[in-house]
């Protein structure tokens, strides 16, 4: 435990025990120290630095079946803030489900190491010379006419949560990105576009040439985009905005939801609801991935689960508020906010499928290839799903000239079950989703 681990830890303590001083019946007390550094270019000049340090601290009372959450500046007063939470449980409506979670499910104090944290310290100049580097690639690409910027970033993170249950615990974590957008065309048929890459450890980044080059690429094939007719075809999604619709499901399957009864799949327990070859994992002990965490929000050590099998939804995501209500067990899904504990998936990874991208585009035949969408519309409560898109029509089983401006229409109960996947897999993220292929979807074009 290094100095800052063991102050932090100290300050948790305190606050719990002024908790119960003030007459809480138990508490737990997370404490967040985050660092972070980023550098801005445009146009070959820096056009902004910011450095930041906090540490805040939010402290969650339990004062019979009522339960309140306070959060503060680590300054803060810790006998008048835990006086003040004490104070707002007790007139709060009861809970009869909210409860620290159980002691025999909390993480052991010898967790694995699940590498997370990268102590590498970049120099101004280092992070300068990266941006400029990312811009003046992207700005390479024939086509490219403008820059929207080019950013670099550095930062770290720790945290500790201390329960008056017997739990305590650390964790700490680093993060470097790299990130460029620029414009392509002129006048009324510019188009933008960009490129990133984010990374816990500084030396698995992608060069910043390389990813400047995709992002000048990117933009210029968007030009001299054209209308889609309207109609019925089979829309084949960009892993970046496949991430979202696999996304969409990992929400519907969150047991806030289920227990709000807002969720489209509430009565699809044990039922498909995704082709029989595909499987949904979460795994939160995976080695440096963005999701990974020892112990949840609550001290809970979440092991690994299929959250579908086979196309079969097997579970719902549980803190222990959640569990209580729907009558089950937290299987470690916690996450902490200023606001309090709520499920939270940590890194979910579809299994991927039999086919190359290029394959699957081939085998598609004639459809649309969306690589952005545009608007909030999906409905989590009937599954009703649609957006705006732009992307590329696929003819004869190629990419071919890029179009713009149309929706994308489907429910996502039969969107899901149409899926085909690719191979694609990008561990990057926590939520890992190929290039796929929904059956079929209304177009609204021109």
């Amino acid at each position: 435990m290094n100095d800052d681990t063991r102050r932090l830890t100290e300050t948790a303590g305190r606050l719990i025990a002024a908790a119960k001083k003030a007459g809480a019946d138990a508490a737990d007390a997370a404490v967040v120290r985050s660092l972070g550094r980023s550098v801005d270019v445009r146009l070959g000049k820096v056009e902004d630095t910011e450095s930041s340090e906090s540490e805040d601290l939010a402290l969650r009372v339990f004062v019979g079946r009522r339960v309140a959450t306070v959060s503060a500046d680590v300054n803060a007063d810790m006998d008048r803030l835990a006086e003040r939470a004490v104070a707002m449980a007790k007139v709060s409506p009861e809970d009869r489900y909210a409860s620290l979670a159980p002691k025999e499910r909390l993480a052991p104090d010898d967790g694995p190491d699940l590498d997370l944290y990268d102590p590498t310290t970049l120099a101004s100049e280092t992070m300068v010379e990266e941006a400029l580097a990312l811009e003046e690639a992207a700005r390479a690409v024939s086509g490219v006419t403008n820059s929207g910027g080019a950013s670099v970033s550095a930062g770290a993170s720790g945290l500790v949560l201390v329960t008056s249950g017997g739990f305590a615990g650390s964790k700490m974590r680093s993060g470097f990105g790299r990130s460029v957008s620029v414009i392509a065309g002129e006048g009324t048929a510019m188009e933008r576009d960009y490129d990133f890459d984010s990374r816990i450890h500084y030396g698995d980044l992608d060069a910043p040439e390389a990813i400047g080059r995709r992002a000048g690429e990117r933009t210029v094939r968007r030009l001299n985009a054209g209308k889609v007719p309207t109609g019925s075809y089979p829309i084949v999604f960009d892993p970046r905005v496949a991430r979202g619709l696999i996304g969409s499901l990992v929400s519907a399957i969150n047991g806030a939801a289920i227990a709000r009864k807002t969720s489209f799949l509430m009565d699809k327990m044990g039922e498909l609801v995704l082709p029989e070859s595909v499987t949904i994992l979460d795994e939160p002990l995976l080695p440096r991935r963005a999701g990974s965490r020892a112990f949840d929000g609550e001290g809970v050590r979440g092991e690994a689960m299929a959250l579908v099998e086979n196309g079969v939804l097997k579970t719902w995501l549980l803190d222990t508020a959640t569990a209580n209500e729907l009558g089950l067990s937290t299987n470690g899904r916690a996450a902490r906010s200023s606001g309090g504990v709520s499920p939270s998936a940590s890194n979910v990874s579809v299994s991927p499928g039999r086919l190359t991208p290029e394959e699957l585009i081939a085998e598609t035949g004639n459809g649309i290839y969306v690589h952005e969408l545009i608007g909030q519309g999906v409905n989590l409560v009937t599954g009703d799903y649609s957006r705006g898109a732009t992307g590329f029509l696929i003819e004869n089983g190629e990419l071919t000239r890029p179009v713009s401006e149309f929706t994308v229409a489907g429910n996502l109960k039969e969107m899901l079950l149409g899926l085909t996947l690719a191979d694609d897999l990008d561990t990057r993220f926590s939520l890992v989703a190929p290039t796929l292929r929904v059956e079929r979807m209304t177009v609204a074009g021109h």
